[in-house]
């Protein structure tokens, strides 16, 4: 194929990004602009001064009946999964400001301990700790990851006929406080808020229920709704019953700057960065396409995350389209959790719209990650065929990607060659000429420049 007249765009891959050339006609889907905080340490110091129906943190320590040498504070804080701007040697970093604030009111640095929602997934290393807060914070204050099997989690009650337990640390202590990037999520709507509690702190038996095969199948159950969304209407309860007494959301562009920060009351405070998020995260499309490249964003550290790309693409690609999935999957385990792969395995042996049905099955037992699995399956569903989607990585050996739903990135380079840029460049090709045949016309290709970021939908499609 002559590719002289195409377009070079940029791919995120990871920490870096892929130049790859896309024929002059393919549409580029891009997040509408906004720009970075102009001094973000003044607007993270702004809001904490001024939160939304909410008293500043000093002044909630100083209307406790205990001394404040003697409260306990926990604040759970999000893992590798989210690029929250928690780092203390940055000027957006959200997490030392709040600290310092529970410094001057009094609080002792012993009596402050960091949880990590980890939810299911696996704990985040040492390593990670210190890129994420920055080796201050990680040296002066406790951090901990949550455990979903724990037997140490505390009892909140049942909720839609299952017991939820909370980790014992956040829960016993005197104050609670949340963190967190609010972003598109495909199953809760949006990320941040109620979510750093539900799934983030909660126990494994309650997550059966909060990503269930019922709840996960939900038509409200995906990007941008909360209203109707059972994973939402759960995820609230849970934190309601826990109390939070202070939250922190973020809002960050489609290059990862902070854009806003939100502080205060939990579900007021969240809805406002809800509200900001959507102002650019949509993108409105006349048609849909025949052939969509993608990325899995920073949130792609697996294959288990990079699901949230893929779904998000589900709107706009038409039946049998072919979508070029690239994700960089550095995680330790670039594919997931030993559970995830042995559903994945069954996934592929029912076929594409399938495994949903398989699974609602009196004799199917629940195994944890099966929810992500569900949300491929509702991708594959909509493609059609295993093979329409060409999944890019050279961090997932060959032999372990071929055995995995969809089709090897590696089978469009040479043997012994990992060059990812001609990966997804031979991807590209195939994908065009492959549609071309079919439709004896040139297909019609959209680029989404922010992967799992961006929610493209029809013009005639609205989210609540």
């Amino acid at each position: 194929m002559d590719t002289k007249e195409w377009r070079k765009v940029e791919v995120e891959y990871g920490r870096n990004f892929l130049s790859v050339k896309v024929p002059p006609w393919c549409d580029v889907l891009e997040m509408g602009y906004t720009p970075a905080l102009d001094n973000p340490g003044e607007h993270i110091e702004d809001s904490l001064s001024h939160p939304i129906e909410s008293l500043p943190v000093e002044s909630i320590i100083a209307s406790s009946k205990k001394d404040p040498s003697r409260i306990t504070v926990a604040i759970t804080v999000s893992d590798n999964t989210r690029p929250v701007p928690y780092n203390a040697d940055k000027e957006e970093g959200i997490l030392l400001p709040l600290l310092n604030r529970l410094k001057k009111a009094g609080v002792k640095n012993k009596n402050i301990r960091i949880v990590v929602g980890t939810g299911t997934h696996i704990p985040t290393s040492d390593t990670w700790k210190k890129e994420a807060f920055g080796e201050f914070i990680k040296d002066n204050y406790e951090i901990i990851d949550h455990d979903s099997t724990s037997e140490d989690l505390i009892s909140i009650g049942k909720i839609e006929g299952i017991e939820v337990k909370i980790n014992e640390v956040f829960l016993q202590s005197d104050i609670h406080i949340v963190t967190g990037l609010v972003e598109p999520h495909f199953m809760t709507g949006v990320s941040g808020g109620r979510k750093a509690i539900c799934p983030g702190l909660i126990n494994i038996d309650a997550t059966y229920v909060f990503h269930g095969v019922e709840f996960m199948d939900h038509p409200n159950a995906t990007n941008l709704v909360l209203e109707g969304n059972p994973c939402h209407r759960f995820a609230l309860e849970v934190a309601r019953r826990v109390r939070v007494d202070f939250n922190v959301s973020v809002t960050i562009n489609g290059e990862g700057k902070l854009t806003g920060i939100f502080t205060g009351d939990l579900e007021k405070s969240h809805l406002e960065a809800v509200k900001k998020l959507k102002e650019y995260v949509v993108i409105p499309c006349d048609n849909e396409y025949d052939v969509i490249l993608t990325q899995g964003g920073k949130v792609a550290v697996n294959h288990y995350q990079a699901a949230k790309a893929a779904y998000g693409v589900v709107p706009i690609i038409k039946r049998g389209g072919i979508v070029i999935l690239v994700a960089h999957n550095s995680d330790e385990e670039p594919i997931g959790k030993d559970e995830y792969k042995k559903v994945l395995k069954v996934l592929r042996e029912k076929g594409p719209g399938r495994f949903t049905e398989f699974i609602r099955s009196k004799n199917w037992k629940f195994v944890p990650d099966q929810w992500q699995v569900q949300k491929w399956d509702q991708f594959f569903k909509k493609i059609g065929s295993f093979d329409n989607l060409i999944y890019c990585t050279d961090n997932i050996p060959p032999e372990k990607l071929k055995d995995l739903p969809g089709k090897s990135g590696y089978d469009f380079i040479k043997k012994d060659t990992t060059k990812i840029e001609s990966m997804v460049q031979n991807a590209i090709v195939y994908a065009i000429e492959k549609i071309q045949h079919q439709l004896k016309r040139e297909p019609r290709m959209a680029f989404v420049k922010e992967g799992p970021y961006a929610v493209p939908l029809l013009s005639t499609e609205k989210r609540v």
